[in-house]
């Protein structure tokens, strides 16, 4: 077999990330523990929850139903914990979603709480519900976790069919006035979070066009187009002309990311050639005026108004591109073919950028008339996957979320059972500690666990001075919760501390609001089962973990095989480009983002977890890094569908397809635990020397599809390397 030298390297490539020069497990850790994210800090969100806790309770106050308004302030005290920033459309199904189950909550904890036993079951079998939620979505999670919280704090008080039934209505009530606070604006602002998750993407596509990526570093502008992908999700069945605006400009910033790469790359290509130095500065200039004209589309759709843009940038983009047509003499015979494949991503992406500006002067209030009588609605996107299917196939023990079900079931009914069977007062604190620490992965359980102690003891010390020093009466608890519930929403999503500081204070105080209890019992009885609580939950934790070291693997499995489906869509367009497979490409191309975000993540939380080798960590760096190189080339390649003119695909390229798909599968295999050694791996460099010398290599495509073949050879080959090292540091 001929020498692969990639295979044979003993370093990552040098503009590998070193995550290992990141601080050590522990110091993360704890930086994650005291960490405020200010920019997280929501003050005219924590407003209007406040109002919505706040006003039942002084009207309950006022007319002597301190009782029902107690049930009130409850359903909106849980339901406030669904409100965000996030599209109306999905703030609303979320809280109204958050209401029912809350209602649903109220009712099934007053009703099973005489009966001990049932009540465990019933809370055990809760908790496994609400920890597969996590296979879902962090939002499917969230409600899963408020649920939980709310059946076992009102399982401790035993109800009567009726009663339990009322108590549910009115917490839906409350439920029901936070959402319509959140909603209040809708119809002055009903698509304020989908233009500003715009305006981010179009900035940072600004910025990329500025300053060109380089092939170790994600694609440009990845995150934000996840997140407007993500926002502007909520508009799948939208079909007002508003909602097809947006979800084209999201289809041009697509586009445009794909240009640019494609066009950034051709710009490194031309310094490497002899006398293309103007060339080179021709594009500088285009990379220029394309980041102001970017800008300018993200402040319109920021503001709201048309971009206001002079014709000279568009003039000046079709400028330069003619500058490309000029006859020169060249030295090298490959430079004609590079300017045209530049003419053409030029070309494309000037249209696209007076597409956006058309289309961010129509998103506006005054041209959305306009754009009714220029723009037909066309069908959008694809759907996610089947929620049964997807929980279906999390039934497992290999799943995270299945593992997090079954651990938070026997802790709840443990915790439950406990608090029940020693007679512990308040003894709900006890298992909605463990619903509240008790998290899928290390970080957030150990990090949680330690501020929610932290943050208990430290409001109870607060709540036991305030009862001191202020006057008595109910009025003064009211102003007290409403306080409390500001400095909760306000600075609680910053640090999880302020959030359980606040929250403790909180609770006390609607529980003296009862006068069932002396404010002393009820500071001392949450201080026990809050320690209960919070160890069960540590110990399980600690007995059963899952480490994200354990996760990982899979996750860069996952990734492999994305790029292999992804892949598979680029050469099927290239080997049959008479059929239109852009719904493929967009579906696999997605799905690919979404797997190396889900693997950017997993890394990150593996570098606050104790025992992460610095050799795994740095192996890691480079195995991401080359995935990075990897998908730069796949999205060239997609690019180059569009930029250059169909020809006949060569034999050649047919092996290598194959080849490197039974590599990507092999590596994934393997990453999973199927044995592999490095002999059985195809030859990806001899396949593409054969593809490099088939056909007329000054052919548009043919020239494009040989760079960036030998660009996914290099990558491939060299994460081959490091993830056969990285299996081996693990055995």
């Amino acid at each position: 077999m001929a020498s692969r030298p990639e295979l044979t390297a003993s370093r990552p490539p040098e503009s590998s990330p070193d995550l290992s020069t990141r601080p050590g497990a522990w110091p993360a850790f704890w930086q994650n523990v005291v960490r405020f994210q200010a920019e997280k800090a929501t003050p005219w969100l924590a407003l209007r929850n406040t109002i919505g806790v706040a006003v039942p309770l002084a009207l309950g106050v006022a007319f002597g139903h301190v009782p029902a308004a107690l049930a009130v302030a409850t359903g909106a005290l849980n339901v406030a914990f669904s409100d965000s920033h996030e599209p109306y459309i999905q703030r609303a199904w979320k809280m109204l979603a958050a209401s029912v189950l809350v209602a649903v909550a109220v009712c099934a904890g007053g009703l099973c709480g005489r009966n001990n036993l049932l009540a465990v079951a019933i809370a055990g079998g809760w908790a496994f519900g609400a920890g597969m939620l996590v296979a879902l979505s962090p939002t499917a999670a969230d409600l899963g976790a408020l649920s939980l919280v709310v059946l076992v704090v009102y399982a401790a008080v035993p109800l009567p069919p009726e009663r339990a039934v009322y108590a549910g209505l009115l917490a839906f009530a409350g439920g029901l006035l936070e959402t319509a606070l959140a909603l209040l604006l809708w119809p002055l602002r009903r698509y304020v979070p989908e233009r500003r998750a715009l305006a981010d993407l179009f900035r940072e596509l600004a910025r990329g066009a500025a300053t060109p990526a380089r092939a170790s570093t994600a694609p440009p502008a990845s995150a934000q187009s996840t997140q407007a992908q993500q926002t502007l999700a909520g508009l799948d069945r939208d079909h007002s002309i508003e909602g097809e605006c947006y979800r084209l400009l999201l289809s041009q910033a697509e586009r445009m990311r794909l240009s640019l790469l494609a066009l950034g790359r051709l710009r490194g290509r031309l310094e490497g050639q002899t006398g293309a130095r103007s060339e080179a500065a021709i594009l500088d200039r285009y990379f220029g005026v394309c980041a102001g004209v970017l800008e300018a589309v993200a402040r319109s759709l920021e503001a709201g108004g048309p971009a206001n843009l002079a014709p000279e940038p568009l003039s000046e983009l079709q400028a330069l591109a003619e500058k490309l047509r000029e006859p020169r003499a060249v030295a090298d015979a490959a430079l004609p073919a590079l300017l045209r494949d530049a003419r053409f991503q030029m070309d494309a992406l000037a249209g696209q950028l007076r597409s956006a500006i058309d289309l961010a002067a129509y998103a506006t209030p005054a041209g959305l008339s306009a754009l009714a009588r220029r723009e037909s609605r066309k069908p959008w996107g694809l759907r996610p996957a089947g929620t049964f299917a997807t929980l279906r196939a999390n039934l497992s023990l290999r799943s995270a979320a299945c593992r997090h079900a079954v651990r938070l079931a026997a802790c709840i009914a443990l915790g439950d059972a406990l608090g029940r069977g020693l007679e512990l007062r308040r003894s709900y604190w006890l298992p909605m500690t463990i619903a509240i620490v008790l998290k899928p992965d290390f970080t957030a359980t150990f990090s949680r666990g330690l501020l929610r102690l932290i943050g208990t003891f430290a409001g109870l010390v607060f709540a036991t001075l305030l009862f001191h020093v202020l006057p008595g009466g109910l009025g003064w608890e009211v102003a007290v919760v409403a306080a409390m519930m500001l400095l909760m929403r306000w600075y609680g999503p910053a640090n999880y501390g302020i959030l359980v500081t606040a929250v403790t204070g909180l609770v006390v105080f609607l529980i003296a609001m009862t006068r069932m209890s002396a404010p002393a019992e009820v500071i001392a009885a949450r201080g026990i089962n809050t320690v209960a609580g919070g160890a069960i939950a540590l110990l399980a934790y600690w007995l059963w973990p899952t480490w994200e070291r354990s996760q990982v693997g899979e996750l860069m499995a996952r990734l492999l095989d994305a790029y292999r489906e992804y892949f598979r869509a680029i050469r099927e367009s290239y080997t049959r480009p008479e059929e239109s497979l852009a719904l493929d490409l967009d579906r696999t191309r997605v799905a690919a983002r979404l797997a190396r975000s889900n693997l950017e993540s997993s890394i990150e939380r593996l570098l606050a977890e104790p025992g992460a080798s610095p050799e795994s960590v740095r192996l890691l760096g480079g195995m991401l890094a080359n995935s990075h190189r990897l998908v730069h080339a796949l999205m060239a390649l997609e690019a180059g569908l569009a930029s250059s003119h169909p020809v006949p695909a060569r034999e050649a390229f047919r092996p290598f397809a194959n080849d490197l798909e039974v590599t990507l599968y092999s590596l994934a295999a393997a990453l999973r635990g199927s044995p592999l050694t490095r002999d059985v791996l195809p030859d990806l460099r001899e396949d593409h020397h054969a593809l490099s010398h088939s056909g007329d290599s000054l052919t548009e495509r043919y020239a494009l599809v040989n760079v960036e073949t030998d660009r996914i050879t290099n990558s491939v080959n060299t994460l081959s390397e490091e993830v056969l090292r990285w299996i081996a540091l693990r055995i």
